[in-house]
């Protein structure tokens, strides 16, 4: 068993639809970036990666490279999970939190959930989503911006 942890954060930005998740979400604004700046997903890559030993998202997708300007956050997680099966590995759960003061994310856990289990390749049910707020405390708080954490676990042998 590999374990791996992932944070991002990203800070709001008008003009942009807010994605997190792989959700977009009605919000007056939406979150600055290279990619669409989903910050769970992104989170999610990087403890994917990062269990199995093969660096982070700014390794495999560098911010700067065109390749990737307002590129799908799915596509990271995809590319991820693939590297990760290639390395030997299999994706036995995954679990994550979204910190936010606004928008509400609970009533998008669910499309969440399904969208990270069909990128994945795994169950719904090997897939935890929940949230939190920061009591209006740090830049979360006063409302400037949105993070995430992910922990994935892999079981296998590992190349």
């Amino acid at each position: 068993m590999r374990t791996g942890i992932g944070f991002d954060a990203h800070a709001f930005e008008k003009g942009r639809p807010l994605v997190v998740g792989g959700v977009t979400i009605p919000h007056e604004r939406g979150l600055a970036g290279w990619s669409d700046a989903d910050p769970l997903l992104h989170a999610l890559t990087d403890a994917l990666l990062g269990a199995a030993a093969l660096g982070d998202i700014g390794r495999h997708f560098p911010p700067g490279d065109s390749a990737w300007r307002d590129a799908d956050s799915r596509v990271f997680l995809r590319v991820a999970a693939e590297r990760v099966r290639e390395a030997g590995w299999e994706i036995a759960n995954v679990d994550a939190t979204v910190l936010a003061e606004a928008p509400r994310i609970g009533p998008h856990v669910a499309a969440m959930t399904a969208v990270i289990a069909e990128a994945l390749g795994i169950p719904a049910g090997s897939v935890n989503v929940k949230a939190t707020t920061m009591e209006g405390m740090g830049f979360i708080g006063r409302g400037e911006g949105i993070a995430a954490m992910a922990v994935a676990t892999l079981s296998g042998e590992g190349t």
